[in-house]
């Protein structure tokens, strides 16, 4: 497979044989990479573009994998990495005495950043510096896989500047398990929900409510999706509201509008705004 032979639809099999074909791709020496980047910088050479992009898709890769975690397919990681390496390669200042690689990694994953952030879960689970900080390096953070102690908790929520109750919290979803009832550790405080939760069985009136509310809630996720086009609600449907692992990519998506993979994103977006906005109303 060449350069040019590289597949658009990142689906199935057709993600292996670029991921394949990526990794075959050669490296620029640190002469090329500088003579290229001054090509584009002096002579807006796009062939120059071309070269220092494909030179770097592997990398893309290897960053994207690290967010497998998020539940989102690894094609549309790809593909907003790969967004974030082409704004790395047109800001980059062959100059400074930096590899490319170094600079771009930075781009690819702001650009993943801001796409799991928007899209995961259709929840706002960081809408604040330190909450993304949490966010994306409690994993990290953490010593293997079990829950966090009421310690450790304090040691990562000083470390990020965020409260020990959004620690716990991010963890729980993150891990998509339940919360434990039990306060964390030995001593007496804890944040489990144990030391907050009313000790009462719900009342008639309290599932009559919830199931009111639950009625308007599906009837208002109806009334917003019939307000949205034709296309706008295929979209919605086929990305969020299919079962776990059945959701269509961007790039499935692009395929059967014949648009591109970024073009299906913008109309997601603006779908999803009008569907909130319709839901508060």
């Amino acid at each position: 497979m060449t350069d040019n032979a590289l597949p658009m639809q990142l689906t199935g099999s057709s993600l292996q044989s670029y991921i394949q074909a990526v990794s075959r791709l050669p490296y620029l020496s640190q002469e090329e990479e500088l003579d290229l980047s001054r090509r584009l910088r002096n002579d807006n050479d796009l062939e120059a573009a071309r070269q220092l992009v494909l030179s770097h898709l592997r990398v893309v890769v290897s960053v994207a994998r690290g967010y497998m975690g998020y539940g989102l397919p690894q094609a549309d990681l790809i593909q907003e990495g790969n967004i974030g390496l082409m704004k790395a390669v047109k800001r980059f200042d062959p100059e400074r005495g930096v590899r490319l690689v170094s600079f771009a990694i930075h781009w690819i994953k702001a650009e993943i950043h801001e796409f799991i952030i928007r899209n995961w879960r259709l929840v706002k689970i960081a809408t604040t510096k330190s909450q993304r900080k949490l966010f994306f390096n409690l994993r990290s953070l953490k010593e293997g896989h079990e829950s966090l102690n009421r310690e450790e908790i304090g040691i990562i929520a000083k470390t990020l500047n965020v409260k020990p109750e959004e620690v716990m919290e991010m963890e729980t979803r993150l891990g998509g398990r339940d919360i434990a009832l039990e306060p964390v550790g030995e001593e007496e405080e804890g944040f489990a929900p144990i030391s907050y939760l009313a000790d009462e069985h719900a009342g008639p009136l309290q599932v009559l409510e919830a199931r009111q509310k639950e009625k308007m809630l599906g009837e208002g996720l109806s009334t917003a999706l019939a307000s949205l086009d034709e296309r706008s609600r295929r979209i919605i449907e086929a990305r969020w509201l299919q079962e776990e692992g059945e959701a269509a990519t961007l790039h499935e998506l692009a395929a059967e509008f014949s648009v591109s993979a970024e073009r299906i994103r913008q109309i997601e977006q603006k779908a999803m705004q009008k569907m909130r906005s319709n839901m508060a109303g």
